[in-house]
């Protein structure tokens, strides 16, 4: 009998889920990490929340494990790539805490406009005080939302009911989107940051918005500016907010996060204004049944070979042409990773035309792993092969799939355009062999290169001595070069050299290579 270990505390209505399904249950939310080793050969899945960290020792072990659930957002503490490897299936729970996050933001806002944390604490302790409690209304007032996405969305049509005026940063979303949010649209984080009297950010934490409200962008907000920090710890910068806290020009702040956690002892706790919750975003009774109900589900449809719609990494996929597919799946992925890494624009529409062999193909899901590698920079693990199609949509992007039979002098070969601005980008790839992805174009520049996991491209003025320039500065700044190749474009003017590389090269680095004569444009690039 197929058997599944809840090894954390799940909610009573997931359970029975769980039970429905006749499979073998057994819940054990007290198991220990050796318990947890000696016993896991015997179970097809697992379902976790925060504390047991599945990684490859566990794994390893795990010889007949299928599915891993996280009842919750993100995967922090499950290994993913040795989950891929093996073949497990990974789970979550994205959207269960949606409106939960969205009320305890709106929560914080109002604590944090109106003292209620400090005027509580006072009370408390024996003190009337109120003339010191003197807050401000949040009608009138400009509300910044730094990320338009699902629960931004949510806090901005609510908060259009404290008649606050919207306005909202998001260079990866279209303005669609930004009219569905009733939002008006900041091509500039600074220019929302200047405009704004209450501020809340809602983006995942990527390498790009890691810090990203540094001392640079404090210095910019109005004085008397309330923060609000719902999302992930680390998107402030804790220091330069409790710098700008002391010097008033923060009148008052809330967070639900912190960048270490849990976290018993902050400098920021000995701000009276300064309001902080532990991580409860989704701990309300409604998202805590939502997130039991549907790992339970999601579990028990991956171990009956059904497709799932949160699957992180590989769903379950009835097809006999797997083999084949997989292969240009994992090219489709890497064609949709190049566009945000180069460009900021939003999209708005992308177009996958498959050519030659790969229009024989069930492409599908080959679509899907474009947009999953489209969005997956920004995104990181909230957008996977199952949800792709569901993201672009609310994204307000467009996706549009053509065949052909004519590859040129590839036996099947994918293109990729995506839509932004006044501007289509184009992408092409290849399959050699049985598994050997290959990138043949980058927006016209024509090339034959393997993907490598780092690499740095570069635009640079098409004259003799620039291969010897540019390789001179990576090796003066320790950069190993593993392939390059040179491409000249149409005009013959400009040229694009890739290289792959054995490391992320730091900021500095790219700097340096940016700042020679005739460089025009650096990027780093992860495959």
């Amino acid at each position: 009998m197929v058997k599944i270990l809840v090894a954390e505390k799940l909610n009573e209505k997931g359970l029975d889920v769980l039970y429905a399904s006749g499979m073998d249950i057994v819940y054990n939310k007290d198991i220990t990490r050796e318990e947890l080793l000696d016993t896991i050969h015997e179970y097809d899945a697992l379902i976790v929340r925060s504390l047991p960290i599945v990684d490859k020792e566990l794994l390893d072990k795990a010889t007949k494990l299928r599915v891993v659930g996280r009842a919750g957002n993100g995967v922090d503490n499950i290994d993913m790539e040795a989950a891929t490897n093996q073949g497990v299936v990974v789970v979550n729970t994205p959207d269960s805490n949606s409106i939960s996050a969205c009320e305890l933001t709106i929560g914080l806002l109002i604590a944090a406009c109106r003292n209620i944390s400090e005027a509580n604490n006072c009370l408390k302790h024996g003190e009337w005080g109120r003339s010191r409690f003197q807050g401000v209304e949040l009608s009138g007032k400009t509300l910044g939302i730094i990320g338009l996405g699902r629960i931004g969305t949510l806090v901005a049509n609510r908060m259009k009911a404290f008649n606050m005026n919207i306005i909202a940063y998001d260079p990866y979303i279209t303005d669609e989107q930004f009219a569905r949010g009733r939002a008006e649209k900041k091509e500039r984080l600074e220019d929302l940051l200047r405009e704004a009297d209450v501020i809340t950010i809602h983006t995942p934490k990527t390498a790009e918005t890691l810090g990203m409200i540094d001392r640079e962008q404090f210095a910019m907000m109005k004085d008397g500016v309330r923060v609000v920090n719902c999302a992930r710890g680390g998107l402030y910068n804790e220091e330069a907010l409790a710098e700008a806290l002391k010097s008033g020009k923060v009148a008052g702040a809330a967070c639900d996060v912190l960048s270490k956690e849990p976290c018993t002892d902050s400098p920021l706790y000995a701000f009276p204004n300064f309001t902080v919750t532990p991580h409860i975003g989704a701990t309300t009774t409604e998202a805590q049944e939502s997130v039991g109900i549907c790992v339970a589900e999601e579990v028990v449809n991956a171990l009956k070979g059904e497709l799932v719609a949160n699957a992180v990494n590989m769903p379950v996929l009835k097809n006999e042409d797997l083999l084949t597919i997989k292969p240009y799946m994992r090219l489709g992925e890497l064609l949709g990773k190049i566009y945000h890494q180069l460009q900021k624009k939003p999209v708005y529409k992308v177009a996958v035309d498959y050519c030659g062999e790969a229009a024989e193909l069930d492409t599908g899901m080959i679509t899907r792993a474009v947009l999953r590698g489209l969005f997956e920079p920004i995104l990181k693990e909230q957008i996977n092969y199952v949800n792709a199609m569901k993201v672009a949509e609310a994204r307000g992007v467009g996706v549009i799939e053509s065949k052909e039979q004519d590859a040129g002098h590839f036996p099947g070969l994918i293109r990729v355009k995506v839509y932004a601005g006044q501007r289509v980008y184009r992408y092409c790839g290849t399959i050699f062999g049985l598994d050997d992805p290959r990138i043949v174009e980058i927006d016209g520049y024509r090339f034959d290169f393997r993907p490598e996991p780092n690499m740095i491209l570069v635009e640079n003025v098409n004259k003799p001595g620039m291969i010897g320039k540019i390789g001179t500065v990576m090796g003066e700044n320790n950069i190993n070069i593993s392939a390059m190749q040179v491409c000249p474009g149409g005009d013959n003017e400009v040229a694009m050299m890739t290289f792959g590389i054995s490391r992320e090269p730091s900021e500095e680095q790219l700097e340096n290579i940016a700042a020679l004569d005739d460089v025009l444009k650096v990027r780093f690039v992860e495959f």
